[in-house]
């Protein structure tokens, strides 16, 4: 995967504001990639690599938090961001509209 191509996602990912959330589909619309959800998941899986971002800010179509990942939640509640139940964001309150 192009260096190119993991950087132009990781800032679309940084520029999520505290306090609300973004899918994986909404980043790749954002990028021009609109099939391409699943790469963003997979890039977000390695973005250590690539610095600090705040990947916990993401979630998938639903609101749905990354299972085995606990410490997420932790991490949008402490920025204000409720959740619905144990795993999910209600995405119409708390979606960035990426603009």
């Amino acid at each position: 995967m192009e260096e190119s191509l993991i950087y132009e996602i990781l800032s679309v990912v940084a520029e999520i504001p505290e306090g609300k959330v973004a899918t994986y589909g909404q980043i790749a619309r954002l990028i021009g990639r609109d099939k391409n959800a699943r790469l963003i998941g997979k890039v977000l899986g390695m973005a250590e690599k690539y610095g600090e971002y705040p990947c916990h800010r993401v979630v998938n179509h639903a609101g749905r938090l990354v299972p085995g990942w606990p410490d997420q939640g932790v991490l949008l509640q402490q920025e204000g961001v409720e959740l619905k139940d144990s795993r999910h964001v209600d995405l119409k309150q708390y979606q960035w509209d990426g603009c």
